[in-house]
């Protein structure tokens, strides 16, 4: 979602002109999409991290509670 105008951006380009893929005339573009897949798995990966350090605390403190029961 976030990279969409990049996506569009590069079937623009490669529109455009048949050898454009072949020839790298859309490649600056491509880095930017790139870039932009980057920043979005990066994103992904810490918000995954940080619901994983929220699901393990609950579960800490559950077996916490089973032993000292």
């Amino acid at each position: 979602a976030a990279c969409r105008d990049f996506i569009k951006a590069l079937e623009a380009c490669h529109a455009e002109w048949w050898g454009a893929r072949y020839f790298g005339s859309c490649n600056k573009v491509k880095n930017e999409l790139n870039l932009c897949f980057r920043k979005e798995r990066l994103r992904r990966a810490a918000q995954n991290r940080e619901v994983s350090k929220e699901r393990r605390t609950r579960i800490e403190a559950a077996w916490k509670e089973l032993e000292m029961d």
